[in-house]
């Protein structure tokens, strides 16, 4: 039977917490773990600080199986993890000969003096096992203590990879039945999370095995569905099963999986059905052109696209702006012969202050002759009208296409 064993990851380093540095470990070590069916239930970010690295150590072995450490291994004061875990465990440091020479050896191969303060580095906690660190000088090592295990790795990415892979992963596969888990993520656009939520239903989203989660990214919200199981291809057979749900109750919403994105998958809706684009931006730069432009194919399909820093006497309220882009909508299908037009009209020069305006963003969609549109509250200066405007545009021009093509 699969064992359910659970993580925590503590990246350690004030350097973290003063932005100098990005924490990509932390997330690179929980997508390792997840592939061999250990979930990460916490992640934590500490300074150099003795005392509460150990407290933190000591809370963490109190709730996971496995905690799982990141930096301070190094050679210089402010690098404590080994005292910490050491303390956190109720064990004392042992220093190791043989960890002094490899490291003064690795320094004579680097044609570098070693400092007197690399000693540090060959004291470890009594009985640690040692985990050989083959492309950088800080020795690694486990500690189990009450059914826990305590894991240091060192803060160095690639270092940390290394050690990870060759040492911990086996160790934790041998020391556990972990079994697999598996996650597939289906991509939708033009339906708000809360919507989404409500159109998946609780029966899907409570349950256990496998689960379903929800992240909204600007626009596009992910449905991640993850299954844990004895093997990869049981896993994946828990997971189609849910897909398919998935794909039965929103599909309608649903424009691709992983990585895939909504300009793709527009374009190649367009391609497919022979149809045409036309594009009208006002105010917001080139932003669609930009987005669909990174796509393969998206010239054959664009019949016209212009832009614009402004239009004269537009309407002062939303739904006035909303009215304009949509009949703007229809006459660029029109003017253009095509099948498809979308339209976004803001004004930079009004929205420039915004507390006392009552306009937004105007966005709308013509589908062979079929129009939507809507008004988004923030002004062309954000990042958010780019993103959100045209997310929800060539979404709303996809599902059209699709409901028209059914």
């Amino acid at each position: 039977m699969v064992q359910d064993i659970n993580a925590e990851i503590v990246s350690i380093g004030t350097e973290l917490l003063l932005g100098e540095i990005t924490d990509t470990n932390s997330a690179y070590i929980a997508r390792e773990l997840r592939d061999i069916g250990v979930s990460v239930f916490r992640m934590t970010t500490l300074g150099d600080n003795e005392g509460r690295i150990t407290r933190e150590i000591r809370q963490a072995m109190s709730r996971a199986d496995v905690v799982i450490t990141t930096g301070g291994l190094g050679p210089t004061v402010d690098d404590m993890t080994r005292q910490a875990v050491a303390v956190a465990t109720g064990r004392d440091l042992v220093f190791h000969q043989f960890l002094l020479d490899d490291i003064a050896a690795r320094f004579a191969g680097f044609r570098s003096n070693m400092t007197d303060n690399n000693r540090q580095q060959a004291w470890l906690p009594r009985d640690a096992l040692l985990l050989e660190n083959a492309v950088g000088t800080a020795p690694c090592f486990l500690v189990e203590h009450e059914g826990s295990v305590v894991i240091s790795l060192p803060g160095v990415p690639r270092e940390m990879r290394f050690v990870l892979a060759t040492h911990v992963l086996p160790w934790l596969q041998k020391r556990y039945h972990l079994g697999v888990i598996r996650a597939h993520v289906l991509r939708a656009a033009g339906i708000g999370e809360s919507a989404l939520d409500d159109l998946i239903g609780m029966d899907l989203l409570a349950a256990r095995n496998p689960t379903v989660g929800l992240a909204a990214h600007s626009g596009v919200v992910d449905m991640r569905v993850t299954a844990r199981a004895e093997n990869e291809s049981k896993a994946n057979a828990l997971i189609e099963v849910v897909a398919k749900e998935l794909y039965r109750r929103a599909g309608a919403w649903i424009f691709g999986t992983e990585d895939d994105t909504i300009e793709a998958a527009l374009v190649a809706r367009l391609r497919e059905g022979g149809h045409n684009l036309a594009l009208s931006e006002t105010g917001i730069g080139h932003a669609l052109v930009d987005r669909l432009g990174q796509v393969a194919g998206f010239r054959s399909v664009l019949r016209h696209a212009e832009a614009h820093d402004n239009l004269d006497a537009l309407p002062e309220s939303d739904e006035g702006l909303r009215d304009l882009a949509s009949n703007y909508a229809s006459t660029l299908a029109r003017q253009h012969g095509s099948d498809v037009a979308i339209v976004v009209i803001s004004d930079p020069e009004r929205l420039e202050d915004q507390a006392d305006r009552d306009v937004g963003t105007a966005v709308a969609v013509s589908v062979d002759g079929q129009l939507a549109s809507r008004v988004y509250g923030f002004g062309p200066r954000s990042r958010e009208a780019r993103l959100w405007t045209g997310t929800w545009s060539m979404a709303q021009a996809w599902r059209m296409l699709g409901e028209a093509k059914a």
